[in-house]
């Protein structure tokens, strides 16, 4: 489901990647175009441009955040939801990064969508933009969790756009502002400039993690797991605090 990568093949690899700094997942506006409301976009969209501009196109690709603005460290993480090593840091690794690093204000956590198959039929672009129109009602994360706990199940579901429709009526939002939101390409430009920041940064598999200062120097991990991650946010602060 990952392509037979993980974060792990990417060593060595560093960047300056400044991470963006997000209000709402509103931050780019509904773009529905020539969609007719009711037509759920499945798949990438053209981003005019955006892609050979590396500043244009680091401001569209807006992430999920959780954890204060203010934090010190920042935790990049590049998934897709039908990679099952996604599914096991965000299900088994996540919720310690959460209670540990984040809720402690030692680090924000930034997730990125990277699409893997584009196709519709996979699923996957659309299961992104679901997850974000959940955000809308503050439920990103739990929808986040949905996905990645049965991604076998919807990946080999023919109606997709029901299965997700439903996961939202399981999570209690308000049916109607969801299906209106997924079944627009609400977050079609997001998720597409998601994908293509990682294309750009050499991300090669997922989940990819890289850790860094608050608009700083970052470097990816070779591992995602909770105690590397842990390490790498903790080598941050000290260095910082020596400084």
């Amino acid at each position: 489901m990952s392509d037979g990568k993980t974060g792990g093949n990417l060593k060595g690899f560093y960047i300056v990647f400044a991470i963006v700094a997000v209000v709402g997942l509103g931050a780019v506006g509904w773009n529905v175009g020539s969609k007719a409301m009711g037509t759920a976009a499945m798949e990438p969209v053209d981003l005019e441009g955006a892609v050979a501009d590396m500043r244009a196109l680091t401001d569209l690709a807006v992430p999920v955040t959780v954890g204060e603005e203010e934090a010190p460290v920042t935790i990049a993480v590049f998934g897709d939801y039908y990679c099952n090593h996604c599914a096991a840091f965000s299900l088994q690794e996540r919720p310690r990064i959460d209670a540990e690093l984040v809720q402690t204000g030692k680090a924000r956590l930034a997730f990125y969508d990277f699409v893997l198959d584009v196709r519709p039929i996979a699923g996957t672009f659309l299961a992104a933009r679901a997850a974000r129109c959940a955000g809308d009602q503050g439920h990103f994360w739990e929808y986040h969790d949905r996905l990645y706990r049965n991604q076998i199940t919807w990946g080999l579901e023919r109606d997709k756009l029901g299965t997700f429709l439903q996961y939202g009526e399981d999570l209690g939002l308000d049916s109607g502002a969801f299906r209106e939101c997924v079944n627009s390409d609400k977050y079609a430009p997001e998720v597409s400039a998601n994908r293509e920041l990682a294309k750009a940064l050499g991300v090669g598999g997922t989940p990819a993690v890289m850790v860094g200062m608050r608009g700083g120097m970052s470097r990816t991990l070779q591992t995602y797991s909770f105690e590397a991650i842990r390490d790498a946010v903790e080598e941050i602060i000290g260095n910082l605090s020596t400084n």
